[in-house]
């Protein structure tokens, strides 16, 4: 009899070991978030078309499946934008320039496709590098401006997306090898400067997914398993304790943003250097003074996955993954934005769906696990039992 309560007592241990943990939290809460985004979305979808409200949520909900290459393709962008603005925000830093510097990122990598001349095999790898370099460049400035003058990183971030956007714009335009003035946006890439594909019939998905993958593996590792990892966590903490235990704040400050920045500027790169389903063409920017939206899809991909890399790469994909299947209302007679209504619900039920989620947990421990809650018997008490 002992044996099975100590057996009890370890069960009881490791769940309550689970179940309380930080991650299976913020797990339980985005899938919280997820379910009743998507049943707004549906009464949504019910008020506006009530006879078509069920195919339509089926496009939504099953639609990406018969797109899975284009779900991919375009998951890679959104989940580099948000790897840089959760690894910021491990360092209690709001990258709110995704946008700028994923801009940046794509000129720089258009910039060596058209206008370097590098062996077939080196051309789109050195064009990756180059959008990472751009990334940087806009993410280190307001890292600069933070650690060393203290002005708020919200401010600086936000307004060099629209300094980024209106200069790609203006250099674009005004280069005559990489616009095309007819179609009023960027020409077709060499071929040797596209990312090789993966094949998949009819899609744009590319060896950049794969990348991008294993970018949020090494982030997970630096962040969990290295000293820098630990002191950028710890800072975004508690600034004040971690100065005084002597880690160098400004310069992680620093350090940081130039990383989003290439993580950003990455997914710049990895979006534009794409091949398409056409033969012989890629992917064209066309400058219209527009801020790129992938930028603002990765805060949304990153508050989702509650900026854990892991989170992010699965937020990445099921946002994308909607995505696809939303563009697909279209043939019952929906707008293709309903579903940015269901992504702009989804993140609003995350923002304080963990204070939902431990109130049921409360709830169902209170009233399913009422009998375990009885005094456990002593030892002495087991003996006269026996």
């Amino acid at each position: 009899m002992q044996n099975n309560n100590g057996s009890n007592r370890k069960f009881r241990f490791n769940t309550d070991s689970i179940t309380h943990s930080k991650g299976f939290s913020a797990f339980t809460s985005a899938l919280m978030a997820i379910f009743l985004g998507l049943i707004f979305g549906f009464i949504v979808m019910l008020v506006a078309i009530p006879e078509n409200a069920v195919s339509g949520f089926s496009y939504v909900i099953f639609g990406g499946l018969s797109r899975i290459g284009d779900v991919f393709y375009f998951a890679t962008p959104i989940l580099m934008t948000g790897l840089a603005v959760g690894f910021a925000f491990k360092m209690g830093l709001f990258n709110i320039g995704a946008s700028g510097q994923y801009t940046m990122g794509m000129f720089f990598a258009l910039y060596v496709g058209f206008m370097w001349d590098i062996p077939g095999g080196l051309h789109w790898i050195v064009a990756i590098i180059a959008g990472m370099v751009g990334g940087m460049l806009f993410g280190l400035i307001p890292g600069v401006f933070k650690a060393l003058l203290n002005v708020n990183e919200v401010i600086t971030s936000i307004m060099f997306n629209y300094i980024g956007m209106y200069l790609v714009d203006m250099w674009i335009q005004s280069n005559s090898i990489m616009y095309s003035s007819p179609t009023s946006r960027t020409r077709y890439l060499p071929m040797d400067a596209k990312i090789p594909s993966l094949g998949i019939p009819g899609s744009n998905v590319n060896l950049g997914i794969i990348f991008a993958v294993l970018i949020g593996v090494i982030l997970f590792i630096i962040l969990q398993k290295t000293t820098f990892g630990y002191e950028l966590k710890a800072t975004g903490f508690n600034k004040h304790a971690s100065d005084y235990a002597g880690m160098q704040g400004k310069r992680n400050i620093i350090l940081t943003m130039a990383i989003a920045g290439g993580l950003a500027g990455l997914g710049g790169a990895f979006a534009i250097l794409a091949p398409t389903a056409i033969a012989g063409s890629s992917m064209t920017y066309e400058p219209i003074n527009i801020i790129a939206a992938n930028g603002f899809n990765g805060i949304a991909v990153a508050l989702l996955g509650h900026s854990h890399p892991i989170g992010i790469i699965f937020s990445s994909i099921f946002v994308s993954h909607i995505q696809r299947g939303g563009t697909l209302t279209s043939l019952v007679g929906y707008k293709p934005e309903i579903i940015d209504v269901v992504i702009a619900v989804i993140i609003y039920f995350s923002a304080f769906a963990m204070i939902m989620n431990a109130a049921l947990a409360e709830f169902v421990k209170k009233r399913l696990l009422k009998g375990d809650s009885a005094p456990e018997m002593s030892e002495p008490d087991l003996k006269e039992v026996e």
